[in-house]
């Protein structure tokens, strides 16, 4: 791909390509969405909302996410740059939108990242039997912190090594679901459950079953659940087969993650019956943890260890995307040059992986300090950055593509249409979220911020610094802004690549 900078600002280094290939790639893609600890987190929920239908809900929810991830997946065809939303809404929209796009994914990052290593460090003592020591928060927080600096130093060091550990992790966690999956359905199925279990029906697919306000609530946690696959695509300058690779791993996670949710849904509500898991809602260890404890018996701990292995793996993959766009968006002059430095050894970009890591760790420790319920609701707050990046890249796809929808039916669906229908789901979830969201009683502390409740002041005051921020960077530099939009280059649209192997794309 051509240079984004001048010859004289290159970096000495640049980042390793080929480090790692397909497995690898859905690997950290999977592990990125956190399954076992998405399921812990929203299974209670979705069933308080919908009742038997959860799996329905879970299967509604894979839809526009597979919409998306076409779009990822021809997007990263005519333009493998790790920046990905950043990179491709910049080319079809505009630098203004696609500094936007950049913004919110890595924000998503420095949210979530405290907390998934909380969950991480919180479910492994529960998994080796020290309750006790989960009652000592300022120990947990300790661990949080050192956790989230060992991934950080692990996505440092180099690619294939976070990639051997994902390739582990993931294995690990998927196994163990489906194993609790499979042991929890026989014992309903046999009557030997200990809770009020179901005989599972083919009606709990339906997701218009609990009705449309429901259904829109259920949505907003699904999309949660399978959110973070395509930090597969971010390490698209990393992976064998930059063009095509990065985007079927993608497809292929969002269809793993499809099989094992549905499955763990039917399971667990088939088990346990819809009042106990609707009564523990906001109980996720609880559910999870005598759940496990009463299907799997002394074996209770392969579930908890599963969860934390879920959150721990997604604590260092959820820092991928947000490093690499900081990389991206820098090496563009969107963002401080710093940032664009790239390890010589270790060929990872090395500063915006750390600083990532320090804005996560002071957000978590500011917000901490405030309530444990401040934390859920900064992670409330994620459901508006991510169906805005989202939505962003499936109208970037089909504008981007523009000049080659008409050429086949198949470029008009699944590069037109499709993408245009999941951004269109995910701007209503958006909108959906704002409105659930000014309501305090439905944030986790169940008090109003400026008359609205948390998550919403939370998610608006993050886009307001990063409107703020642009508008200096604009002011301060502004090269990046000379860029224009553009369209997709024929050649490459085709799943060609240039002689001259220069892979612009356009603009």
């Amino acid at each position: 791909m051509a240079s984004h900078t001048d010859p004289s600002e290159e970096s000495p280094a640049t980042l390793k390509a080929g480090a790692i290939g397909f497995v690898s790639s859905m690997s950290i893609g999977l592990a990125a969405t956190s399954p076992a600890y998405s399921l812990a987190a929203i299974i209670g929920p979705v069933v308080a909302l919908v009742g038997v239908y959860a799996p329905g809900v879970m299967l509604a929810s894979f839809v526009p996410m597979l919409l998306i991830a076409s779009a990822f997946y021809y997007l990263n065809r005519v333009d493998s740059d790790c920046g990905t939303t950043f990179s491709w809404v910049t080319r079809a929209m505009g630098p203004w939108l696609g500094w936007l796009g950049g913004w919110a994914i890595g924000m998503t990052g420095v949210l979530v990242v405290g907390s998934l290593a909380n969950v991480g460090v919180t479910y492994l003592l529960l998994a080796f039997g020290l309750d006790d020591l989960v009652e000592n928060q300022w120990l947990v927080q300790i661990l949080t912190i050192a956790l989230i600096l060992l991934m950080t130093a692990i996505c440092v060091i180099g690619t294939e090594l976070s990639a051997r550990l994902q390739d582990v992790l993931i294995i690990a966690q998927v196994l163990a679901l489906l194993v609790f999956a499979v042991v929890a359905l026989v014992a309903a199925l046999n009557g030997t459950s200990e809770f009020d279990s179901i005989t599972p029906e083919f009606s709990w697919l339906n997701p218009f079953g609990a009705g449309g306000a429901a259904l829109t609530s259920g949505l907003l946690l699904g999309v949660f659940a399978y959110w973070g696959w395509e930090s597969a695509v971010n390490l698209n300058e990393e992976t064998e087969g930059a063009s095509s690779t990065p985007g079927r791993a993608a497809i292929v996670s969002t269809l793993v993650l499809l099989v094992t949710y549905v499955s763990v849904a039917v399971a667990v509500v088939a088990y346990a019956g819809v009042d106990y898991l609707a009564e523990n809602a906001s109980e996720e260890e609880a559910i999870f943890g005598s759940l496990a404890d009463s299907a799997m018996g002394g074996w209770s701990w392969v579930l908890l260890l599963a969860v934390a292995t879920s959150a721990i793996a997604s604590t260092q993959t959820t820092i991928i995307p947000a490093s690499r766009t900081g990389l991206s968006m820098a090496r563009r002059h969107a963002m401080p040059r710093s940032l664009a430095h790239i390890h010589p050894r270790f060929r990872t970009p090395d500063v915006s992986t750390w600083t990532v890591a320090v804005i996560a760790i002071v957000w978590y420790v500011v917000v901490n300090l405030l309530s444990e319920n401040a934390l859920f609701d900064s992670l409330t707050a994620l459901s508006l950055l991510i169906a805005f990046y989202y939505a962003l890249t499936g109208l970037a796809c089909a504008i981007y593509y523009r000049r080659e929808l008409t050429k086949s039916a198949k470029n008009f669906l699944l590069i037109g249409v499709g993408p245009v229908v999941g951004a269109v789901l995910l701007f209503w979830l958006l909108v959906e979220s704002i409105i659930d969201m000014s309501n305090p009683e439905n944030s986790y502390s169940g008090v109003a911020w400026l008359g609205v409740g948390p998550p919403l002041v939370i998610g608006v005051f993050i886009f307001l610094v990063g409107v703020v921020f642009m508008i200096f960077w604009r002011v301060h530099d502004g090269r990046f802004w000379q860029e224009r939009p553009g369209v997709a280059d024929p050649v490459l649209a085709a799943g060609g690549t240039h002689p001259t192997g220069d892979e612009e794309t356009g603009r």
